[in-house]
């Protein structure tokens, strides 16, 4: 994500989940379970199945790899799970098929939903169909008149997917796991916590768990991550940029604008949305790159256009324009509302910044959506679920990855029973995968997953896992568990 935690890893006051008023955190169900008798005919075109769906509202069939069938759906959803007489609006789902007799993964980024069918990493391995949900609030999946802080938290979220799976279930009646990478493992972990029994299991990929958000340990992890010498480099490329060579970064940064439409409204002026993304550089760069690219950050005999080249593919310096931010307000808002940000790595930067403490997600945020008042208590209460309660879960983090500075701990009581637990990929980024794991970890990983989807020894899957040690891979579908895109 920019999970920043844009990104991060786009986003005011009350009790935390979902609502203005009322109890805490207790959850009412927006469905049951459905009953067989509810079930669609076998005997009509799968097409016409997922139209007759509660919820659904249009089907459209795509194109898709041999072997599948790939549907874009819009889903009716409340705009208020906790007052449905305020109107409805439509969410983008997607669906990739295989058979109705095999696992459900349900996969969210957090973010918008990709148009195109793929696979992530715990549909490969069950060789499952595969329900991909875009989040509240990313256009075009928006109310027409949002009220922001009543109807864009994470209970009301978790509250959309809740009523997607009830319906999907109708029709796929195998077992369901969730997953997501980076903002969208958070949200998988918000849907377990206010609908456990939804599903039969959760794969969150690097999902960051700001608990306290006055509290950081993300400045503390990137003054020690990685080869010295990558970090003094890296800090040197900031320097120059923000320092001496100043004007012309920003010339050339207004330059970019001219030609592209770029404006500066939310964060006021070009410069001090370039130094934003100057700041964001040394982060971002950990986020995504291994250590390998170390070997390329410019150093002092790179020209200037060398290093905006360079800056190009790790933060653009216009990166923080209002149509990037606006793009993605759904994100910075939740941030500024129940999710937290990471406190910006300044210290190296002293005596050239102009604008400390800019990198924020309020300022993020149009003027006219703030003043945002932060709930404290939702990640708090989420927290406290994965550590005591929390079962089927299982995160995998990057080692390199400044987000997992602060992940979620499934804590100690009965963690065994409860078939919770956190993985590392060692030196990995913010696309680490099972894959990555060591061998013995990685089996025991993947064998998991296959027992929590209802597979037996003599499935296909199963049979392939343990022949080759890993799943097939389809090149036309499989993706890494995040975009490597520099705001993901």
């Amino acid at each position: 994500m920019r999970v920043r935690a844009v990104a991060g890893a786009v986003l005011a006051g009350a009790l935390a989940v979902g609502a203005i008023a009322g109890p805490s955190y207790s959850a009412p169900a927006v469905g049951s379970a459905p009953p067989a008798s509810a079930s669609v005919t076998q005997d009509q075109d799968l097409a016409d199945q997922i139209g007759g769906l509660p919820g659904v509202s249009s089907v459209t069939e795509a194109t898709a790899p041999a072997g599948y069938r790939f549907f874009r759906i819009t889903f009716t959803q409340p705009v208020d799970h906790r007052r449905p007489e305020l109107g409805t609006f439509e969410q983008r789902l997607t669906l990739l098929h295989k058979d109705v007799s095999r696992p459900m993964v349900m996969y969210t980024s957090g973010y918008y939903v990709s148009q195109s069918p793929s696979r992530s990493e715990p549909t490969r391995i069950v060789d499952g169909n595969q329900l991909s949900m875009e989040y509240r609030f990313f256009d075009p999946s928006r109310p027409s008149d949002p009220d922001w802080p009543r109807e864009l938290t994470i209970w009301q979220a978790a509250s959309d997917q809740h009523r997607v799976i009830q319906s999907f279930k109708r029709l796929y009646r195998a077992h369901w796991l969730t997953t997501g990478g980076s903002k969208g493992g958070m949200t998988a972990t918000y849907h377990r916590r206010f609908f456990p029994g939804d599903v039969d299991g959760t794969v969150p990929y690097v999902a960051p768990n700001d608990v306290v958000n006055d509290k950081d340990a993300y400045n503390d992890f990137l003054a020690k991550v990685g080869d010295p010498a990558c970090r003094a480099a890296l800090t040197a490329v900031q320097r120059r940029i923000l320092g001496p060579d100043r004007a012309w970064f920003l010339e050339r940064t207004r330059q970019d604008a001219a030609a592209n439409g770029i404006t500066w409204d939310i964060l006021g002026s070009a410069d001090r949305a370039m130094e934003v993304a100057v700041v964001d550089t040394y982060f971002t760069f950990w986020q995504y790159s291994p250590e390998s690219e170390c070997a390329n950050v410019p150093g002092p005999d790179a020209t200037d256009e060398q290093v905006w080249d360079w800056t190009q593919g790790v933060v653009p310096l216009t990166g923080y324009m209002d149509q990037d931010l606006l793009s993605y307000l759904p994100y910075y808002y939740q941030a500024a509302y129940q999710l937290g940000w990471y406190e910006p790595y300044e210290r190296p930067l002293r005596g050239v910044l102009r604008y400390p403490g800019s990198f924020a997600a309020p300022n993020f945020v149009p003027e006219d959506l703030r003043p945002i008042r932060f709930d404290k208590r939702a990640m708090r209460d989420v927290d406290h679920w994965v550590r005591t309660r929390a079962t089927h879960m299982l995160y995998v983090y990057g080692g390199n990855d400044p987000w997992g500075a602060e992940r979620f701990d499934c804590g100690k009581a009965r963690v065994v029973r409860r078939q919770c637990s956190v993985h590392v990929v060692a030196g990995g980024t913010h696309g680490s995968t099972i894959a990555q794991l060591p061998a013995a970890e990685r089996d025991e990983v993947t064998a998991q997953i296959l027992g929590w989807a209802g597979l037996s020894a003599t499935d296909p899957a199963v049979k392939q896992v343990r022949r080759a040690g890993k799943p097939e891979f389809d090149p036309a579908l499989d993706r890494p568990a995040v975009s490597s895109r520099w705001r993901s």
